[in-house]
């Protein structure tokens, strides 16, 4: 009888005792359940933490999830038979973009993510994404979402997708060539920037230009992950957009024809405002030389001026030196007569 007691006791202290002690790594943080309920901060939620300050109204009841109790790295820890602890790694995982955690072999074996630009063409983006979990809303990482890494990589697939097809590149040149119209005179030549789209327009040259503002708007738009499923999304880096490959050649050909275009507008628009400093160094040249032919009848009215305020009889003496000067370089002389 004392040897079964002796028994109980010694596997109690094996099974509870020494399995009781946990710690935790430095890439790592725990949550600590008793009897299956995580020990949460008191009147505590993540509505409260900046963390769900990127949640918009109508999403703020949804995601509502207690505070928990995050267990820092360090150890040994102590915990009791009914209790359990659950550890997550924090690290940044770097994954493909079109990478499915449910279905590996979707999307091209998890290579190349399809998506339809506006003009209804279908492309293959390639690129990656890097998360990691958040450990201000582990509630949902662990316990509110069944899959967090899959909701979130289909999260921010709907959004890329959303913003391929909707993207229109910004139409910034009109604002350049009025401002320039307005320091050299181009307006004057009508030139106009809407020339230079005639063969704009094509969603997939728009995106290549303009990677980097869409790297940007999907760092703006999935801001919310960390509040949404605790995966908080640090980056994500697209780096090709390709299209099929039956309308590779064709748009090879248009984007030749469009930088023809572009390059024949250019040369106009630079002979025009060639043109226009031209005229302008004409007119400035035709002033001058009207302000030089002025100049010395000015100066001469300004001595008769000067000259009759000092003494009317000096005037009359030098108009009459200066008509017999004339009268004595003329070879005939015309008199008016009193008759």
């Amino acid at each position: 009888m004392i040897g079964i007691f002796i028994g109980i006791i010694a596997w109690a202290i094996v099974r509870y005792g020494l399995t009781s002690f946990y710690t935790v790594n430095q890439n790592e943080r725990a949550v600590k359940t008793r009897f299956g309920r995580a020990v949460r901060i008191p009147n505590a939620s993540t509505l409260d933490d900046p963390v769900s300050e990127s949640l918009k109204d109508y999403e703020r009841d949804r995601y509502d999830y207690p505070q928990l109790e995050v267990i820092q790295p360090g150890g040994p820890y102590f915990k009791l038979p009914w209790e359990k602890i659950h550890k997550v790694n924090i690290a940044t995982v770097t994954r493909n973009m079109a990478y499915d955690p449910e279905d590996p072999m979707a999307n091209q074996g998890g290579s190349i993510l399809e998506a339809v630009t506006k003009d209804q063409l279908d492309t293959g983006l390639t690129g990656q994404i890097r998360f990691r979990i958040s450990e201000r809303n582990l509630y949902a990482y662990i316990f509110g979402v069944k899959n967090p890494e899959a909701h979130v990589m289909g999260y921010f697939v709907s959004i890329l997708r959303e913003r391929i097809a909707n993207f229109e590149a910004p139409n910034a040149g009109a604002g350049l060539l009025q401002s320039g119209n307005e320091e050299d005179g181009a307006g004057e030549a009508g030139i106009s920037l809407d020339d230079q789209e005639i063969a704009g327009g094509i969603s997939i040259n728009d995106l290549r230009k303009n990677l980097r503002d869409i790297n940007d708007h999907m760092d703006r738009e999935c801001v919310s992950s960390a509040a949404r499923y605790g995966i908080e999304l640090e980056a994500s880096l697209i780096t090709g957009i390709d299209p099929p490959q039956e309308v590779e050649s064709a748009l090879a050909a248009i984007n030749t024809a469009h930088n023809q275009v572009s390059a024949d507008i250019s040369l106009a628009k630079a002979q025009a405002d060639q043109k226009i400093v031209e005229s302008k160094r004409a007119v400035e040249i035709e002033t001058l030389r009207a302000q030089a032919e002025v100049e010395p009848l000015r100066q001469l009215a300004d001595q008769f001026r000067q000259l009759k305020d000092q003494s009317p009889q000096a005037l009359k003496a030098y108009t009459r030196n200066i008509r017999l000067g004339l009268l004595k370089k003329a070879d005939h002389v015309y008199l008016e007569s009193n008759d």
